[in-house]
Protein backbone atom coordinates (compact mmCIF):
# COMPACT_ATOMS: atom_id res chain seq x y z
CA UNK A 1 0.00 0.00 0.00
CA UNK A 2 1.50 3.47 -0.79
CA UNK A 3 1.59 5.48 1.96
CA UNK A 4 0.48 9.43 2.02
CA UNK A 5 3.23 11.62 3.06
CA UNK A 6 2.32 14.63 4.95
CA UNK A 7 2.03 16.90 2.39
CA UNK A 8 -0.58 15.69 -0.12
CA UNK A 9 -0.05 18.21 -2.84
CA UNK A 10 3.48 16.32 -2.93
CA UNK A 11 2.91 13.09 -2.16
CA UNK A 12 0.05 13.72 -6.01
CA UNK A 13 3.02 14.85 -7.55
CA UNK A 14 5.24 12.10 -6.71
CA UNK A 15 2.88 9.59 -7.89
CA UNK A 16 2.18 11.48 -11.13
CA UNK A 17 5.97 11.87 -11.62
CA UNK A 18 6.44 8.17 -11.09
CA UNK A 19 3.46 7.07 -13.18
CA UNK A 20 4.76 9.28 -16.18
CA UNK A 21 8.44 7.59 -15.91
CA UNK A 22 7.35 4.65 -15.89
CA UNK A 23 5.30 4.80 -19.22
CA UNK A 24 8.14 6.90 -20.53
CA UNK A 25 10.60 3.87 -20.00
CA UNK A 26 8.69 0.89 -20.19
CA UNK A 27 8.19 -0.90 -23.28
CA UNK A 28 5.07 -3.29 -21.89
CA UNK A 29 2.23 -0.97 -21.85
CA UNK A 30 0.41 -3.25 -20.35
CA UNK A 31 2.12 -3.87 -17.12
CA UNK A 32 2.55 -0.06 -16.88
CA UNK A 33 -1.84 0.12 -17.05
CA UNK A 34 -1.42 -2.42 -14.25
CA UNK A 35 1.00 -0.22 -12.40
CA UNK A 36 -0.56 2.84 -12.91
CA UNK A 37 -3.81 1.14 -11.43
CA UNK A 38 -2.22 -0.44 -8.25
CA UNK A 39 -0.74 2.87 -7.22
CA UNK A 40 -3.97 5.26 -8.00
CA UNK A 41 -5.77 2.45 -6.04
CA UNK A 42 -3.78 2.50 -3.06
CA UNK A 43 -3.36 6.10 -3.00
CA UNK A 44 -6.97 7.01 -2.88
CA UNK A 45 -7.60 3.91 -0.81
CA UNK A 46 -10.07 1.75 -2.56
CA UNK A 47 -10.73 -1.69 -2.40
CA UNK A 48 -10.16 -2.23 -5.65
CA UNK A 49 -9.97 -0.75 -9.02
CA UNK A 50 -10.02 -1.47 -13.30
CA UNK A 51 -8.61 0.28 -16.42
CA UNK A 52 -10.98 0.16 -19.16
CA UNK A 53 -10.42 1.24 -22.44
CA UNK A 54 -12.15 1.73 -25.52
CA UNK A 55 -11.59 -0.73 -28.44
CA UNK A 56 -13.57 -1.81 -31.83
CA UNK A 57 -13.93 1.96 -32.81
CA UNK A 58 -15.65 2.60 -29.90
CA UNK A 59 -18.22 -0.12 -29.84
CA UNK A 60 -16.45 -1.62 -26.51
CA UNK A 61 -14.69 -1.20 -23.07
CA UNK A 62 -12.21 -4.21 -22.14
CA UNK A 63 -11.00 -4.36 -19.04
CA UNK A 64 -7.09 -4.11 -18.88
CA UNK A 65 -5.60 -3.69 -16.21
CA UNK A 66 -7.89 -4.92 -12.33
CA UNK A 67 -6.25 -5.10 -8.94
CA UNK A 68 -8.05 -5.44 -5.49
CA UNK A 69 -11.45 -7.22 -4.63
CA UNK A 70 -12.26 -8.71 -7.35
CA UNK A 71 -10.32 -9.59 -10.41
CA UNK A 72 -11.96 -8.36 -13.66
CA UNK A 73 -9.34 -8.39 -16.13
CA UNK A 74 -10.39 -9.23 -19.54
CA UNK A 75 -14.00 -8.57 -18.91
CA UNK A 76 -15.58 -7.18 -22.10
CA UNK A 77 -18.67 -4.88 -22.65
CA UNK A 78 -20.51 -2.82 -25.07
CA UNK A 79 -19.32 0.91 -24.42
CA UNK A 80 -22.86 2.56 -23.59
CA UNK A 81 -23.87 0.05 -20.32
CA UNK A 82 -22.69 0.16 -16.71
CA UNK A 83 -21.21 3.07 -14.77
CA UNK A 84 -18.29 3.09 -16.45
CA UNK A 85 -19.99 3.24 -19.84
CA UNK A 86 -22.23 6.09 -18.97
CA UNK A 87 -19.12 8.41 -17.97
CA UNK A 88 -17.26 7.54 -20.84
CA UNK A 89 -19.83 7.92 -23.54
CA UNK A 90 -20.75 11.45 -21.63
CA UNK A 91 -17.10 12.13 -21.25
CA UNK A 92 -17.74 12.85 -17.23
CA UNK A 93 -16.18 11.90 -14.47
CA UNK A 94 -19.07 10.81 -11.63
CA UNK A 95 -19.08 9.72 -7.99
CA UNK A 96 -22.09 7.02 -7.14
CA UNK A 97 -22.55 6.59 -3.64
CA UNK A 98 -25.45 4.27 -4.03
CA UNK A 99 -24.48 2.34 -6.86
CA UNK A 100 -28.02 -0.03 -6.18
CA UNK A 101 -29.89 2.32 -6.91
CA UNK A 102 -28.28 3.75 -9.49
CA UNK A 103 -30.03 1.90 -13.26
CA UNK A 104 -26.88 1.69 -14.85
CA UNK A 105 -24.79 -0.94 -12.42
CA UNK A 106 -23.78 -3.48 -13.77
CA UNK A 107 -24.67 -6.13 -11.17
CA UNK A 108 -23.42 -9.11 -12.64
CA UNK A 109 -19.75 -8.33 -10.94
CA UNK A 110 -21.14 -9.07 -7.46
CA UNK A 111 -23.86 -11.52 -8.35
CA UNK A 112 -20.89 -14.49 -9.44
CA UNK A 113 -18.31 -12.95 -6.62
CA UNK A 114 -20.59 -12.87 -3.60
CA UNK A 115 -19.12 -8.88 -3.07
CA UNK A 116 -21.14 -5.76 -2.16
CA UNK A 117 -19.93 -2.71 -4.08
CA UNK A 118 -21.41 0.13 -2.33
CA UNK A 119 -19.75 3.22 -4.19
CA UNK A 120 -18.42 3.71 -7.38
CA UNK A 121 -16.15 6.38 -8.46
CA UNK A 122 -15.28 6.93 -12.13
CA UNK A 123 -13.10 9.13 -13.93
CA UNK A 124 -12.54 9.03 -18.07
CA UNK A 125 -9.70 8.56 -19.76
CA UNK A 126 -9.17 11.04 -22.45
CA UNK A 127 -6.92 13.58 -24.16
CA UNK A 128 -8.49 17.06 -25.61
CA UNK A 129 -11.81 15.49 -27.19
CA UNK A 130 -10.39 11.85 -28.05
CA UNK A 131 -11.85 9.64 -25.59
CA UNK A 132 -9.66 6.48 -24.08
CA UNK A 133 -11.57 4.78 -21.55
CA UNK A 134 -12.30 4.94 -17.92
CA UNK A 135 -10.55 4.41 -14.82
CA UNK A 136 -13.14 2.64 -12.34
CA UNK A 137 -12.25 2.38 -8.33
CA UNK A 138 -14.87 0.50 -6.11
CA UNK A 139 -15.68 1.40 -2.22
CA UNK A 140 -13.17 3.39 -0.18
CA UNK A 141 -11.29 1.28 2.48
CA UNK A 142 -12.33 3.09 5.41
CA UNK A 143 -15.45 4.60 7.38
CA UNK A 144 -18.63 3.54 5.63
CA UNK A 145 -17.24 2.54 2.37
CA UNK A 146 -18.18 5.78 0.38
CA UNK A 147 -15.90 7.93 -1.52
CA UNK A 148 -16.22 12.08 -1.20
CA UNK A 149 -15.97 14.58 -3.53
CA UNK A 150 -12.37 15.40 -3.28
CA UNK A 151 -11.02 11.67 -4.03
CA UNK A 152 -12.96 12.33 -6.91
CA UNK A 153 -10.85 15.19 -7.87
CA UNK A 154 -7.80 13.53 -6.96
CA UNK A 155 -8.75 10.38 -9.39
CA UNK A 156 -9.39 13.20 -12.61
CA UNK A 157 -5.98 14.42 -12.04
CA UNK A 158 -4.51 11.46 -11.95
CA UNK A 159 -6.97 10.11 -14.83
CA UNK A 160 -5.76 12.92 -16.84
CA UNK A 161 -1.71 11.89 -16.24
CA UNK A 162 -2.54 8.53 -17.11
CA UNK A 163 -4.67 8.93 -20.15
CA UNK A 164 -1.77 11.63 -21.76
CA UNK A 165 0.79 8.58 -21.06
CA UNK A 166 -1.51 6.08 -22.44
CA UNK A 167 -1.99 8.41 -25.61
CA UNK A 168 1.59 9.02 -25.81
CA UNK A 169 2.97 5.54 -25.30
CA UNK A 170 -0.03 4.31 -28.33
CA UNK A 171 1.74 6.91 -30.63
CA UNK A 172 5.05 5.90 -29.78
CA UNK A 173 4.14 2.39 -30.75
CA UNK A 174 2.54 3.88 -34.04
CA UNK A 175 5.16 5.30 -34.78
CA UNK A 176 7.84 2.30 -34.14
CA UNK A 177 5.45 0.33 -36.36
CA UNK A 178 5.46 3.00 -39.12
CA UNK A 179 9.34 2.85 -39.11
CA UNK A 180 9.11 -1.17 -39.22
CA UNK A 181 6.41 -0.97 -42.22
CA UNK A 182 8.36 2.24 -43.68
CA UNK A 183 11.53 -0.27 -43.83
CA UNK A 184 10.18 -3.28 -44.98
CA UNK A 185 8.14 -1.27 -48.29
CA UNK A 186 11.66 -0.02 -48.58
CA UNK A 187 13.42 -3.86 -48.57
CA UNK A 188 10.35 -4.51 -50.95
CA UNK A 189 10.75 -1.43 -53.11
CA UNK A 190 14.51 -2.60 -53.40
CA UNK A 191 13.59 -6.19 -54.25
CA UNK A 192 11.07 -4.86 -56.99
CA UNK A 193 13.71 -3.14 -58.39
CA UNK A 194 16.12 -5.94 -58.98
CA UNK A 195 13.10 -7.79 -61.07
CA UNK A 196 13.62 -5.44 -63.53
CA UNK A 197 16.55 -5.61 -66.36
CA UNK A 198 19.11 -3.77 -66.54
CA UNK A 199 19.71 -1.10 -69.38
CA UNK A 200 21.45 -1.91 -72.32
CA UNK A 201 23.94 0.14 -74.03
CA UNK A 202 22.30 3.28 -76.35
CA UNK A 203 22.14 0.90 -79.56
CA UNK A 204 20.08 -1.95 -78.07
CA UNK A 205 16.63 -2.27 -78.94
CA UNK A 206 14.99 -2.66 -76.20
CA UNK A 207 14.25 0.09 -73.48
CA UNK A 208 12.25 0.37 -70.69
CA UNK A 209 11.51 3.00 -67.80
CA UNK A 210 9.54 2.33 -64.34
CA UNK A 211 8.15 5.40 -62.00
CA UNK A 212 6.59 4.19 -59.11
CA UNK A 213 3.59 6.51 -57.54
CA UNK A 214 4.26 4.75 -54.14
CA UNK A 215 7.21 3.22 -52.77
CA UNK A 216 6.43 -0.28 -53.93
CA UNK A 217 5.02 -0.61 -57.58
CA UNK A 218 2.13 -2.38 -59.62
CA UNK A 219 3.64 -1.97 -63.08
CA UNK A 220 6.55 -4.02 -64.57
CA UNK A 221 8.62 -4.51 -67.23
CA UNK A 222 11.06 -7.07 -68.65
CA UNK A 223 13.50 -8.35 -71.85
CA UNK A 224 15.95 -10.77 -71.91
CA UNK A 225 17.95 -12.52 -74.91
CA UNK A 226 17.47 -16.13 -76.11
CA UNK A 227 19.76 -18.58 -77.09
CA UNK A 228 19.26 -17.79 -80.59
CA UNK A 229 19.29 -13.80 -80.73
CA UNK A 230 15.70 -13.13 -80.30
CA UNK A 231 14.75 -11.32 -77.65
CA UNK A 232 11.74 -12.05 -75.38
CA UNK A 233 10.12 -8.61 -73.66
CA UNK A 234 6.86 -7.78 -71.91
CA UNK A 235 5.10 -5.01 -69.71
CA UNK A 236 1.90 -5.51 -67.49
CA UNK A 237 0.11 -3.35 -64.87
CA UNK A 238 -1.43 -5.29 -61.96
CA UNK A 239 -4.92 -3.64 -60.82
CA UNK A 240 -4.94 -2.19 -57.53
CA UNK A 241 -2.31 -0.75 -55.16
CA UNK A 242 -0.14 -1.11 -52.51
CA UNK A 243 1.15 -4.34 -50.95
CA UNK A 244 -1.13 -6.68 -53.12
CA UNK A 245 -0.64 -5.52 -56.55
CA UNK A 246 3.48 -5.30 -55.92
CA UNK A 247 3.17 -9.20 -54.55
CA UNK A 248 1.30 -9.94 -57.81
CA UNK A 249 3.57 -7.92 -59.84
CA UNK A 250 6.60 -9.90 -58.50
CA UNK A 251 5.03 -13.31 -58.90
CA UNK A 252 3.65 -12.21 -62.64
CA UNK A 253 7.47 -11.13 -63.76
CA UNK A 254 8.74 -14.20 -61.99
CA UNK A 255 6.88 -16.26 -64.14
CA UNK A 256 7.16 -14.39 -67.48
CA UNK A 257 11.16 -15.00 -66.93
CA UNK A 258 11.14 -18.32 -66.00
CA UNK A 259 8.52 -19.88 -68.35
CA UNK A 260 10.12 -17.51 -71.13
CA UNK A 261 12.76 -18.98 -71.21
CA UNK A 262 11.43 -22.18 -72.31
CA UNK A 263 8.11 -21.25 -73.88
CA UNK A 264 8.75 -19.34 -77.25
CA UNK A 265 5.51 -17.93 -78.84
CA UNK A 266 3.71 -14.98 -76.89
CA UNK A 267 0.14 -16.51 -77.05
CA UNK A 268 0.88 -19.71 -75.23
CA UNK A 269 3.48 -18.23 -72.87
CA UNK A 270 0.64 -15.88 -71.77
CA UNK A 271 -1.93 -18.76 -71.44
CA UNK A 272 0.58 -20.34 -69.17
CA UNK A 273 1.19 -17.46 -67.00
CA UNK A 274 -2.82 -16.82 -67.11
CA UNK A 275 -3.33 -20.70 -65.93
CA UNK A 276 -0.83 -20.05 -62.84
CA UNK A 277 -1.95 -16.62 -61.56
CA UNK A 278 -5.67 -17.65 -61.56
CA UNK A 279 -4.47 -20.69 -59.43
CA UNK A 280 -3.43 -17.89 -56.57
CA UNK A 281 -4.20 -14.84 -57.50
CA UNK A 282 -6.39 -12.95 -55.07
CA UNK A 283 -10.34 -12.72 -56.03
CA UNK A 284 -11.04 -10.00 -58.34
CA UNK A 285 -7.90 -8.83 -58.84
CA UNK A 286 -6.35 -9.11 -62.64
CA UNK A 287 -2.99 -8.22 -65.23
CA UNK A 288 -3.50 -6.15 -68.26
CA UNK A 289 -0.06 -7.65 -70.13
CA UNK A 290 2.04 -7.38 -73.18
CA UNK A 291 4.36 -10.07 -74.21
CA UNK A 292 6.23 -10.35 -77.34
CA UNK A 293 9.40 -12.08 -79.03
CA UNK A 294 11.42 -9.55 -81.50
CA UNK A 295 13.69 -11.27 -83.85
CA UNK A 296 16.95 -8.01 -84.21
CA UNK A 297 18.10 -10.43 -87.47
CA UNK A 298 14.89 -9.87 -88.95
CA UNK A 299 12.82 -7.15 -88.07
CA UNK A 300 9.83 -9.24 -86.99
CA UNK A 301 8.17 -9.10 -83.87
CA UNK A 302 4.74 -11.23 -82.67
CA UNK A 303 3.01 -9.72 -79.67
CA UNK A 304 -0.18 -11.13 -77.30
CA UNK A 305 -1.90 -8.17 -76.09
CA UNK A 306 -3.93 -9.65 -72.62
CA UNK A 307 -6.71 -6.27 -72.30
CA UNK A 308 -3.43 -3.94 -71.74
CA UNK A 309 -3.70 -0.25 -73.17
CA UNK A 310 -2.99 -0.90 -77.13
CA UNK A 311 0.51 -0.23 -77.57
CA UNK A 312 1.49 2.34 -80.51
CA UNK A 313 3.86 1.30 -83.84
CA UNK A 314 5.29 4.39 -85.40
CA UNK A 315 6.78 2.96 -88.53
CA UNK A 316 10.06 4.31 -90.68
CA UNK A 317 7.78 6.33 -92.73
CA UNK A 318 5.88 8.31 -89.47
CA UNK A 319 2.61 6.32 -90.20
CA UNK A 320 1.16 5.14 -86.13
CA UNK A 321 -0.95 1.94 -85.65
CA UNK A 322 -2.50 0.96 -82.26
CA UNK A 323 -2.80 -2.71 -81.59
CA UNK A 324 -6.01 -3.11 -79.15
CA UNK A 325 -5.74 -5.90 -77.38
CA UNK A 326 -8.21 -9.10 -78.70
CA UNK A 327 -8.37 -10.84 -75.07
CA UNK A 328 -8.69 -10.51 -71.68
CA UNK A 329 -5.92 -9.53 -68.69
CA UNK A 330 -4.78 -12.21 -67.24
CA UNK A 331 -6.09 -14.03 -64.11
CA UNK A 332 -9.58 -13.46 -64.97
CA UNK A 333 -10.28 -16.94 -65.63
CA UNK A 334 -7.98 -20.24 -67.53
CA UNK A 335 -11.29 -20.92 -69.53
CA UNK A 336 -11.44 -17.62 -71.73
CA UNK A 337 -8.37 -18.50 -74.03
CA UNK A 338 -8.32 -20.93 -76.45
CA UNK A 339 -6.25 -24.05 -76.40
CA UNK A 340 -3.81 -22.28 -79.10
CA UNK A 341 -3.37 -19.54 -76.06
CA UNK A 342 -4.15 -15.73 -76.34
CA UNK A 343 -3.94 -14.21 -80.13
CA UNK A 344 -1.12 -13.32 -81.58
CA UNK A 345 -0.20 -10.12 -83.82
CA UNK A 346 2.85 -10.36 -86.33
CA UNK A 347 4.70 -7.28 -88.18
CA UNK A 348 7.66 -6.11 -89.34
CA UNK A 349 9.27 -3.05 -87.81
CA UNK A 350 11.96 -2.33 -90.71
CA UNK A 351 13.37 0.52 -88.79
CA UNK A 352 10.13 1.10 -86.69
CA UNK A 353 9.59 1.46 -83.64
CA UNK A 354 6.91 0.02 -81.08
CA UNK A 355 5.97 1.52 -77.69
CA UNK A 356 3.78 -0.33 -75.25
CA UNK A 357 2.88 2.20 -71.60
CA UNK A 358 0.67 2.00 -68.65
CA UNK A 359 -2.36 4.25 -67.95
CA UNK A 360 -0.34 5.95 -65.47
CA UNK A 361 1.45 7.50 -68.70
CA UNK A 362 -1.28 9.10 -70.59
CA UNK A 363 -3.27 9.69 -67.65
CA UNK A 364 -0.24 11.68 -66.18
CA UNK A 365 -0.66 15.40 -65.48
CA UNK A 366 1.29 17.58 -67.60
CA UNK A 367 2.39 21.49 -66.39
CA UNK A 368 -0.73 23.09 -67.30
CA UNK A 369 -3.03 20.49 -64.77
CA UNK A 370 -3.94 18.63 -68.29
CA UNK A 371 -3.89 15.11 -69.01
CA UNK A 372 -1.09 13.70 -71.29
CA UNK A 373 -3.09 11.64 -73.39
CA UNK A 374 -2.48 9.36 -76.40
CA UNK A 375 -2.21 12.47 -78.83
CA UNK A 376 0.47 14.16 -76.22
CA UNK A 377 2.53 10.93 -75.66
CA UNK A 378 2.42 10.79 -79.50
CA UNK A 379 3.58 14.28 -80.39
CA UNK A 380 6.63 13.71 -77.87
CA UNK A 381 7.77 10.05 -79.74
CA UNK A 382 7.20 12.02 -82.89
CA UNK A 383 9.44 15.24 -81.97
CA UNK A 384 12.02 12.91 -80.33
CA UNK A 385 12.57 11.02 -83.66
CA UNK A 386 16.13 11.97 -83.75
CA UNK A 387 17.09 11.28 -80.29
CA UNK A 388 18.18 7.33 -78.72
CA UNK A 389 15.23 5.47 -77.58
CA UNK A 390 16.48 5.97 -73.96
CA UNK A 391 16.48 9.36 -74.30
CA UNK A 392 12.70 9.40 -75.79
CA UNK A 393 11.50 7.18 -73.14
CA UNK A 394 12.91 9.95 -70.35
CA UNK A 395 11.69 12.82 -72.34
CA UNK A 396 8.06 11.14 -71.89
CA UNK A 397 8.56 10.71 -68.16
CA UNK A 398 9.65 14.51 -68.03
CA UNK A 399 6.99 16.13 -69.42
CA UNK A 400 4.85 14.72 -66.78
CA UNK A 401 4.41 16.92 -63.92
CA UNK A 402 6.20 14.56 -60.97
CA UNK A 403 6.58 17.08 -58.23
CA UNK A 404 3.44 19.07 -58.02
CA UNK A 405 2.00 16.06 -55.77
CA UNK A 406 1.88 12.02 -55.64
CA UNK A 407 1.35 10.48 -58.48
CA UNK A 408 -2.00 9.24 -60.22
CA UNK A 409 -0.77 6.05 -60.80
CA UNK A 410 2.63 4.26 -61.77
CA UNK A 411 4.81 5.35 -64.40
CA UNK A 412 5.63 2.54 -67.21
CA UNK A 413 6.59 2.11 -70.71
CA UNK A 414 8.52 0.41 -72.96
CA UNK A 415 10.06 0.37 -76.57
CA UNK A 416 11.38 -1.81 -78.93
CA UNK A 417 13.23 0.49 -81.82
CA UNK A 418 14.44 -1.22 -84.97
CA UNK A 419 16.36 1.10 -86.08
CA UNK A 420 20.05 -0.03 -85.34
CA UNK A 421 19.23 -3.47 -85.96
CA UNK A 422 18.17 -2.44 -89.81
CA UNK A 423 21.32 -0.46 -90.29
CA UNK A 424 23.51 -3.75 -89.48
CA UNK A 425 21.00 -5.99 -91.24
CA UNK A 426 21.56 -3.66 -94.52
CA UNK A 427 25.69 -3.34 -93.97
CA UNK A 428 25.85 -6.93 -93.76
CA UNK A 429 23.08 -8.31 -96.17
CA UNK A 430 21.00 -9.99 -93.20
CA UNK A 431 17.58 -10.24 -94.18
CA UNK A 432 16.70 -9.76 -97.81
CA UNK A 433 14.49 -11.93 -98.48
CA UNK A 434 11.96 -10.65 -96.19
CA UNK A 435 9.25 -13.76 -97.17
CA UNK A 436 11.47 -16.47 -96.19
CA UNK A 437 12.06 -14.45 -92.87
CA UNK A 438 8.66 -13.72 -92.45
CA UNK A 439 8.06 -17.89 -92.66
CA UNK A 440 11.27 -18.52 -90.07
CA UNK A 441 9.77 -15.85 -87.62
CA UNK A 442 6.22 -17.95 -86.61
CA UNK A 443 8.32 -21.24 -85.74
CA UNK A 444 6.26 -23.65 -83.38
CA UNK A 445 8.71 -25.12 -81.00
CA UNK A 446 8.19 -29.15 -80.61
CA UNK A 447 10.92 -30.65 -79.23
CA UNK A 448 13.51 -29.14 -76.55
CA UNK A 449 16.21 -31.58 -75.25
CA UNK A 450 19.61 -31.31 -72.71
CA UNK A 451 21.72 -34.18 -73.18
CA UNK A 452 25.09 -34.51 -72.03
CA UNK A 453 28.03 -35.71 -74.95
CA UNK A 454 27.63 -39.23 -74.18
CA UNK A 455 26.54 -41.49 -77.50
CA UNK A 456 24.15 -43.80 -75.50
CA UNK A 457 22.17 -40.39 -74.90
CA UNK A 458 21.65 -40.29 -78.69
CA UNK A 459 18.72 -42.54 -78.61
CA UNK A 460 16.04 -39.83 -76.97
CA UNK A 461 17.37 -37.58 -79.95
CA UNK A 462 16.85 -40.30 -82.49
CA UNK A 463 12.94 -41.11 -80.90
CA UNK A 464 12.11 -37.36 -80.81
CA UNK A 465 13.20 -36.18 -84.35
CA UNK A 466 11.14 -39.41 -85.66
CA UNK A 467 8.02 -38.73 -83.93
CA UNK A 468 8.66 -34.54 -84.81
CA UNK A 469 9.41 -35.67 -88.66
CA UNK A 470 6.04 -37.79 -88.67
CA UNK A 471 3.79 -34.32 -87.64
CA UNK A 472 5.34 -32.67 -90.74
CA UNK A 473 4.12 -35.51 -92.61
CA UNK A 474 7.28 -36.39 -93.90
CA UNK A 475 7.48 -40.11 -95.61
CA UNK A 476 8.91 -43.31 -93.68
CA UNK A 477 12.15 -42.92 -95.62
CA UNK A 478 12.57 -39.10 -95.34
CA UNK A 479 12.05 -39.45 -91.53
CA UNK A 480 14.78 -42.19 -91.38
CA UNK A 481 17.34 -39.86 -93.59
CA UNK A 482 17.03 -36.91 -91.15
CA UNK A 483 16.76 -39.11 -87.97
CA UNK A 484 20.29 -40.10 -89.41
CA UNK A 485 21.71 -36.67 -90.19
CA UNK A 486 20.61 -35.71 -86.68
CA UNK A 487 22.67 -38.00 -85.26
CA UNK A 488 25.66 -37.68 -87.24
CA UNK A 489 25.51 -33.70 -86.62
CA UNK A 490 25.00 -35.07 -82.51
CA UNK A 491 27.95 -37.56 -83.30
CA UNK A 492 30.56 -34.94 -84.47
CA UNK A 493 29.81 -32.84 -81.95
CA UNK A 494 30.73 -35.55 -79.17
CA UNK A 495 33.90 -36.53 -80.93
CA UNK A 496 35.29 -33.59 -82.67
CA UNK A 497 34.04 -30.41 -80.18
CA UNK A 498 33.97 -32.52 -76.85
CA UNK A 499 36.67 -34.78 -77.85
CA UNK A 500 34.25 -37.78 -76.30
CA UNK A 501 34.46 -36.63 -72.91
CA UNK A 502 31.12 -37.60 -71.30
CA UNK A 503 30.60 -34.07 -69.58
CA UNK A 504 30.11 -31.73 -71.62
CA UNK A 505 26.23 -30.04 -72.67
CA UNK A 506 24.50 -30.21 -75.70
CA UNK A 507 21.07 -28.50 -76.23
CA UNK A 508 18.51 -29.91 -79.24
CA UNK A 509 15.54 -27.63 -79.90
CA UNK A 510 13.05 -29.06 -82.92
CA UNK A 511 10.92 -26.43 -84.38
CA UNK A 512 8.75 -26.26 -87.34
CA UNK A 513 7.80 -23.57 -89.68
CA UNK A 514 4.26 -23.69 -92.73
CA UNK A 515 6.84 -24.84 -94.96
CA UNK A 516 10.14 -25.92 -92.79
CA UNK A 517 11.36 -28.62 -90.33
CA UNK A 518 14.32 -26.87 -88.31
CA UNK A 519 16.81 -28.33 -85.81
CA UNK A 520 19.21 -26.21 -83.59
CA UNK A 521 22.09 -27.70 -82.38
CA UNK A 522 24.40 -26.11 -79.43
CA UNK A 523 27.62 -26.42 -78.19
CA UNK A 524 29.62 -25.25 -74.98
CA UNK A 525 32.96 -26.47 -76.26
CA UNK A 526 35.96 -24.23 -77.97
CA UNK A 527 34.45 -22.92 -80.89
CA UNK A 528 35.27 -24.42 -84.15
CA UNK A 529 36.63 -23.13 -87.61
CA UNK A 530 33.47 -23.09 -89.68
CA UNK A 531 35.44 -22.77 -92.90
CA UNK A 532 37.04 -26.19 -92.33
CA UNK A 533 33.94 -27.87 -91.68
CA UNK A 534 32.67 -29.55 -95.11
CA UNK A 535 31.95 -32.85 -96.70
CA UNK A 536 34.75 -34.73 -98.35
CA UNK A 537 34.62 -35.69 -102.09
CA UNK A 538 33.71 -39.24 -102.04
CA UNK A 539 36.49 -40.10 -104.72
CA UNK A 540 38.73 -39.47 -101.61
CA UNK A 541 39.45 -42.70 -99.77
CA UNK A 542 40.57 -40.72 -96.58
CA UNK A 543 38.70 -41.46 -93.44
CA UNK A 544 36.59 -39.01 -91.99
CA UNK A 545 33.87 -36.27 -93.61
CA UNK A 546 31.22 -38.83 -94.52
CA UNK A 547 28.90 -37.90 -92.33
CA UNK A 548 29.16 -34.11 -93.26
CA UNK A 549 28.39 -35.43 -97.26
CA UNK A 550 25.67 -37.13 -96.03
CA UNK A 551 24.07 -34.68 -93.83
CA UNK A 552 24.62 -31.71 -96.75
CA UNK A 553 22.73 -34.17 -98.76
CA UNK A 554 19.73 -35.08 -96.53
CA UNK A 555 19.48 -31.60 -95.60
CA UNK A 556 18.35 -28.16 -97.60
CA UNK A 557 20.45 -25.76 -95.60
CA UNK A 558 22.75 -26.56 -92.91
CA UNK A 559 24.75 -23.04 -91.12
CA UNK A 560 26.55 -22.39 -88.31
CA UNK A 561 24.65 -18.88 -86.44
CA UNK A 562 26.78 -16.68 -84.22
CA UNK A 563 26.02 -17.85 -80.51
CA UNK A 564 24.77 -14.95 -78.20
CA UNK A 565 27.43 -15.33 -75.42
CA UNK A 566 30.27 -15.92 -77.88
CA UNK A 567 30.64 -19.41 -75.92
CA UNK A 568 30.06 -22.93 -77.91
CA UNK A 569 28.97 -23.86 -81.43
CA UNK A 570 25.16 -23.16 -82.41
CA UNK A 571 24.40 -25.34 -85.88
CA UNK A 572 21.14 -24.94 -87.60
CA UNK A 573 19.73 -27.61 -89.82
CA UNK A 574 16.76 -27.30 -92.41
CA UNK A 575 14.30 -29.55 -94.19
CA UNK A 576 11.90 -28.32 -96.15
CA UNK A 577 8.28 -29.19 -96.24
CA UNK A 578 6.49 -30.27 -99.22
Amino acid sequence: MTEAPENPINAQLELLSEMGRDFASSLDIQGALERAVTHITDYVEAEGGALFLLENEGKTLSCHASMGATDILGLTMPSDQGIVGRCVQNNRSEIVRDVQNDPNFYGKIDEKTGYTTRSILCATLSVKDERIGAIELINKRSGDHLFEEADLRLLESMSASAALAIHNARMAEALVEQEKLARELELAAEIQRSLLPESGDDDFPIHGLNIPARTVSGDFFDFFELEDGRICFNLGDVSGKGMNAALLMAKTASLFRCLGKTVHQPGRLMARINEEICETAARGMFVTMVVGIYEPRTGIMRIANAGHEPPLFFDASGKITSFPADAPPVGISPFLVGDEGYPEEEMLLDGGAFYIFTDGVTEGYLADGSEMGVEGLTEILVTGKAETTGQRLAEVVRKIDLGSGPLRDDITILAVDDAAPKKMRQKTGVGKDLTQELDDAVEEELVQLDIPSRADRLRLVRSAVAQAGELCDYDHELVQNVVIAVDEALQNVIRHAYGNRPDGEIKITISRTPTKFVVHIRDYADSIDVSKVKPRDLEDIKPGGLGTHFISEVMDEVTFLPTPDERGNLMRMVKQIT
